[in-house]
């Protein structure tokens, strides 16, 4: 009983705006966990070691490139659900027309249309857009398509028929735009495919609204995009996903950590500062209220949450036939209110940068990008396959990484980060917390954890290290 008034007050509370901040809700979340585990400690299954290694690694996945001018080595990734459907998305892929890699991942609110959409479509836009206008015109002259340009990876779903024809049609009318503009810099490109993604997702639902495109349109994603070209780390970023850098320092023989995106909501200054000096000085108390965007959406930049974009003519001739009046948001007057304009970040890779780990916030909540840089450098330092393991390019080892170590749990690094993150204790991973975690039932689970979706990227430090030594301003 006490577990369940628990739950309805919280439920009650999260429904309603909140009036703390994040960290706030982190603890309210935390303080019911621990509620429901005491409750719930006899009647929750206790999983075994076996099947909580099944539920872990069902996602799992590995690649090692065997290109020797990669500036990628290989990544692996692993994603655990909370929602019903999950509504993260991952992508990543390698470029056809030079040796380059980018990856995504993809962090959805109300619903999992928006980030399946932008996972399926984004990096696609990005990579006509940062490679060389006269190829881009080759390509266009050969009937390129979206899939002209990258090598996926791990990509076991895709659209219907009907909607897989709209988006290509979009695709082609974007490259069409961009084929007669000068070409900017790697950043300004990146960020202007964003927005015109963004942008046709918008005309998408009004000119062709369907089931589908309007729920992509209602719902929303945030994201974070790595590039990775030579030493050049590109990473773009919008709302809440985090990209942590880890680096060994030899000098004092202890891994570092570097944050390279910064979350763009109410605990961020500048960026309520950005959202205010858009508006009339009398919205002041309006446009961010009780810590949220006109009291409703958390996140201040993400694709998609046209409602939140869209004029009130447009509300009122699409939205409010549909879905009624209670669509409109309080306060609402003077549209746009959120941006998918990204956040760039450009980092100069040097031999001492090992790997990058990019996760949605459902993983951050449990673990500092420190403590996560920490646990792959002793990952990477215990692991080894020996060579009667490695049956396929998908399950090869990451051969540079060392020796294995019995103690080690996972030759896969998310799903070593994943554990960790269920299970960490003073006195390492902690079985019955794991074993917790994936048991809580389905009604009461998105109280305890989040979407987690986990990509670690491990560069080739000796194609970076030649291009270092080559560079005359390193030598």
């Amino acid at each position: 009983m006490l577990t369940k008034l628990l739950r309805d007050m919280i439920v009650n509370k999260l429904q309603r705006p909140v009036s703390s901040n994040y960290r706030q809700s982190i603890v309210v979340r935390n303080f019911l966990c621990t509620s429901v585990r005491r409750r719930r400690q006899l009647s929750l299954p206790q999983l075994s070691p076996y099947y909580v290694n099944l539920l872990l690694r069902e996602n799992e996945f590995t690649y090692t490139f065997t290109e020797q001018d990669c500036p990628v080595y290989g990544y692996e990734s692993n994603q655990l659900g909370s929602s019903k459907p999950c509504e993260d998305a991952r992508a990543e892929a390698s470029f056809m027309h030079k040796s380059a890699f980018i990856c995504g991942i993809f962090d959805g609110h109300r619903g999992p249309a928006c980030s399946q959409a932008i996972s399926k479509r984004l990096m696609h836009y990005i990579a006509a857009s940062i490679i060389d206008r006269q190829l881009l015109k080759e390509q266009m002259q050969q009937h390129c398509d979206s899939q002209s340009f990258l090598r996926s990876y791990n990509d076991k779903k895709d659209f219907v028929s009907d909607i897989k024809d709209l988006y290509e049609y979009s695709f082609i009318k974007f490259i069409q735009r961009i084929s007669i503009l000068d070409q900017s810099e790697c950043s300004k490109e990146i960020q202007n495919a964003f927005l015109c993604l963004d942008s046709d997702l918008s005309k998408e639902a009004i000119n062709y609204p369907n089931a589908w495109t309007m729920a992509v349109a209602m719902s929303g994603a945030t994201a974070c995009i790595a590039y990775v070209e030579g030493r050049d780390l590109h990473l773009a970023s919008t709302g809440g996903c985090t990209a942590v850098l880890g680096s060994y320092n030899p000098e004092i023989d202890e891994w570092e950590a570097k944050e390279f995106t910064t979350s763009h909501d109410s605990t961020n200054r500048r960026e309520v500062t950005r959202v205010l000096s858009q508006h009339p000085r009398d919205e002041r108390h309006t446009a961010i209220r009780s810590h949220r965007l006109l009291g409703g959406l958390q996140v201040l930049r993400a694709l998609g949450n046209f409602r939140y974009k869209w004029s009130n003519e447009t509300m009122e001739k699409y939205i409010v036939p549909l879905y009624g009046e209670v669509a409109k948001l309080p306060f609402y007057y003077t549209p746009p209110y959120l941006t998918a304009e990204p956040e760039m970040k450009r980092y100069k890779l040097t031999p001492n940068n090992k790997f990058l780990i990019m996760a949605s916030d459902g993983f951050w909540n449990f673990l500092t990008p420190t403590k996560a840089v920490n646990i792959i450098g002793d990952h990477i330092t215990s692991k080894h396959i020996s060579d009667s393991d490695r049956t396929a390019v998908e399950d090869t080892s990451l051969e540079f990484l060392g020796d294995f170590n019995a103690n080690s749990f996972d030759r896969n690094a998310a799903t070593h980060l994943l554990r960790y993150a269920l299970g960490a204790s003073e006195y390492g991973v902690e079985h019955s917390k794991v074993s917790f975690y994936l048991s809580v039932p389905q009604n009461v689970v998105r109280l305890c954890r989040d979407d987690i979706t986990i990509t670690v990227i491990y560069f080739n430090n000796d194609y970076i290290s030649a291009l270092t030594h080559n560079d005359p301003r390193c030598v």
